[in-house]
C-alpha cells in the first residue's frame, strides 16, 4: 500500500527553537529576523537588545562594546539597531517540512510552548478510534483470536477486548515503528518487523494499518463498526 502521507499522523515534531534579533535598519523596508554570529550566541539578551548591529542575510553581530573582526565586519552589507530578541519556534509538519510557529520574548515560554504541543510517549500519547471498515473480516477476526490469549510480545503489539463492546483494541509496543528508534528499542527495523508481522500470519491489510499507525507514534488503536472512516486510509470493500 502507497501513502504518500501518513493518515494517522498529526500536529508538529521535531521541534526547534532558535534566538533572532529583530532588527530596524531603513524606514522604508520592514524589520528583519536574523540570529547572532556564533561567535556572539554568549551574549545575553539585554546586551543584544536596542544595541547597535551589523548584519547579513545570515547573521548579525553586536557592535557595541563588542571588537568585531575583519573578515566578519566587511562580510555584512546592513547596519541598525537591535530593537528586541526573539525566540522563534519551528516543528516538522507531516510531510517533514519544517515550518515557523511563532515567537515568543523569553526562551522560557518558548520551551513551554514546546512542551505543550510535544506528544510524549509514556507521558502523553496519541490514541486513535477507527472504523472496522479499514480493515478485512479475516483481520477482525485475527485480532479477537490474538484478543482472547496472550499475545505474544515479539508482536510488538497487544489486542484486547473492550467489556460490553464489540470493539477491539489494541496497544502497540516500542513505537515509534522507525527503523532508528525500532533499532534502539528492539535491535531491529521496521521492514524486519513488517517480516515478521507476515511469517507470524497477521493478514496484510491489518500489518499496513498497524505499520502507519505505528510510525505516526500511535500508542492506543480501537477498531470499532460505529466509528468514524479516517480519510486517507483505504477502506476495504468486501464481497457479500
Amino acid at each position: 500500500m502507497i501513502q504518500q502521507i501518513n493518515p494517522f499522523a498529526r500536529g508538529y515534531y521535531g521541534f526547534e527553537i532558535r534566538r533572532v534579533a529583530v532588527i530596524s535598519y531603513d524606514d522604508r523596508h520592514p524589520q528583519t529576523f536574523v540570529p547572532l554570529h556564533p561567535t556572539q550566541h554568549h551574549l545575553p539578551d539585554d546586551q543584544m537588545a536596542l544595541h547597535a548591529c551589523i548584519f547579513n542575510e545570515g547573521y548579525a553581530l553586536v557592535t557595541e562594546h563588542q571588537v568585531i573582526p575583519g573578515d566578519l565586519d566587511v562580510s555584512c552589507s546592513g547596519s541598525g539597531t537591535i530593537l528586541a530578541v526573539f525566540y522563534s519556534i519551528y516543528g516538522k509538519d507531516v510531510e517533514g517540512a519544517l515550518i515557523h510557529l511563532g515567537d515568543s520574548q523569553t526562551r522560557e515560554f518558548a520551551q513551554e510552548v514546546v512542551r505543550t504541543l510535544t506528544f510524549e510517549t509514556g507521558f502523553y500519547s496519541r490514541c486513535w478510534e477507527i472504523s472496522t471498515a479499514h480493515i478485512t473480516d479475516e483481520a477482525g477476526r485475527f485480532l479477537c483470536e490474538l484478543a482472547d490469549i496472550a499475545t505474544p510480545t515479539a508482536f510488538l503489539f497487544v489486542a484486547f477486548r473492550i467489556p460490553y463492546s464489540p470493539a477491539i483494541g489494541i496497544k502497540l509496543i516500542a513505537t515509534p515503528w522507525t527503523d532508528i528508534n525500532l533499532q534502539q528499542v528492539e535491535g531491529t527495523t521496521a521492514t524486519d518487523l513488517r517480516a515478521e508481522h507476515r511469517a507470524k500470519g497477521v493478514p496484510e491489510e491489518l500489518i499496513d494499518v498497524l505499520h502507519l499507525a505505528g510510525q505516526a507514534d500511535v500508542r492506543m488503536l480501537v477498531l470499532d463498526a460505529d466509528a468514524s472512516i479516517l480519510e486517507g486510509l483505504p477502506v476495504i470493500e468486501e464481497e457479500a
